[in-house]
């Protein structure tokens, strides 16, 4: 739902104390005068970036501030429902993707137990967000307006928000130079804007202050690190032995990831909205994470449930990517995942050596590879040689009967 000129007396607004958050609290309080502003933080890992946010809130013209962790629920029922299935969007491991519903979700709880006339966010009109953000709120808050300043307000750029900040004594983290358009949470931090915008560029990986979760690799050590997962029905509980909650075991592998310089991501993707964008992604423990599930999966699933998985695996992707984690399609899906899983239990060690990521081993208790049928030796009598002629002559009977009616159509 569009906002219009009515005169909301309450308004609930995502904040995250970013350049788009911060400007809308007072362009709320000029827009919608007397209305009150609550603003609501998704904690799914930003670290410092909540630090001071309570007092910025109210400093700027709000009334209270929630910070919702939402840690847990992020990892647990967000990120690995998407690593079980393998999904991701284009290579793109989802970071934000998968972070906007979870938000939006505790969001519109928050606004319904507050009676809020409105709901606010700061999602671009040219960006995906603003469809996460909705979509879910439709879900949860289905007759709550939303407001979305992007799509109705003068500003114009980036530079224009500084301005707009600087003439209503906004406090910003950034200046017009370092102004990368950036969303960090545990998962992953993306980079956009500035002169990532021409994908003629190369990143400045190597630029202090660029990379936040990790180095570049030609920064990474020279010696290798391995790591071991142990994975139970396609949900990682360990690393090297040590069991670990969701929140630790992800943050356990962002730093040994990013130490090695790996998960890094530069990517033109296809945007929801019909236009291509440029991102930069860190995504250290997601890499590895997605690595060692698929070398798993090679040892405990079968062909063909492997290749149809694969298509489904797309499919979540695309839903996730484009909103629509609270449709009964997306459930569907990840019944059929939960299904495939079963049997995705055991452990992978993997060599992490700048920026790559290399495969040193695995084993399952539901390995279905058989040392002793796929060996060029003596099998045991298991697999008889003689029995593929009959099978190729079979299988390529279709490939034969064509050729041969070809031919008799030919004369020849």
């Amino acid at each position: 739902m569009s906002t219009s000129k009515t005169n909301y007396k309450k308004i609930v607004l995502a904040y995250s104390g970013g350049l788009d958050t911060s400007i809308i609290i007072p362009w709320l309080k000029e827009t919608y005068p007397g209305c009150e502003v609550i603003a609501v933080s998704g904690d799914v890992g930003q670290g410092t970036e909540l630090d001071g946010l309570e007092e910025k809130a109210k400093k700027t013209g709000a009334s209270k501030l929630y910070v919702m962790d939402l840690k847990k629920e992020y990892v647990e029922d967000f990120i690995f429902p998407c690593l079980k299935a393998g999904a991701d969007y284009e290579s793109y491991l989802l970071g934000t993707s998968h972070a906007r519903p979870c938000i939006a979700k505790g969001l519109a709880e928050i606004a319904v137990k507050e009676h809020a006339d409105a709901i606010c966010h700061g999602c671009t009109g040219k960006g995906n967000d603003q469809v996460r953000f909705e979509l879910a709120l439709k879900a949860f808050a289905p007759n709550i307006p939303v407001i979305a300043p992007w799509r109705v307000w003068d500003i114009k750029s980036r530079d224009e928000e500084i301005d707009y900040a600087e003439a209503h004594n906004v406090p910003l983290r950034i200046n017009r130079e370092t102004n990368y358009s950036k969303d960090k949470n545990l998962w992953h931090l993306s980079h956009e804007g500035l002169d990532l915008e021409d994908p003629a560029n190369e990143p400045q990986y190597g630029k202090e202050g660029f990379l936040e979760m990790g180095v570049s690799p030609e920064q990474a050590p020279d010696k290798p690190t391995y790591v071991t997962i142990h994975f139970e029905q396609g949900v990682p509980t360990m690393v090297n032995g040590q069991k670990m909650g969701a929140v630790e075991l992800v943050d356990c592998l962002n730093k040994l990831g990013g130490e090695n310089g790996v998960g890094l991501l530069d990517l033109v993707e296809n945007r929801l909205v019909g236009m291509k964008s440029r991102g930069v992604y860190e995504t250290p423990g997601g890499a590895i994470l997605y690595h060692a599930h698929r070398v798993l999966e090679t040892l405990t699933l079968d062909r063909d449930t492997t290749h149809f998985k694969a298509i489904v695996a797309q499919k979540f992707g695309e839903l996730v990517y484009f909103g629509q984690w609270f449709t009964p399609l997306r459930e569907a899906l990840s019944a059929f995942v939960d299904e495939t899983q079963k049997t995705v239990t055991g452990d992978v060690k993997l060599k992490l050596y700048k920026g790559n990521i290399i495969n040193a081993g695995v084993t399952s208790p539901y390995s279905l590879y058989d040392e002793n049928i796929a060996s060029f030796g003596e099998d045991g009598g298991v697999y008889n040689q003689n029995d593929s002629a009959g099978f190729i002559n079979l299988f390529g009977l279709p490939i034969k009967v064509k050729a041969l009616l070809d031919q008799k159509r030919s004369g020849k």
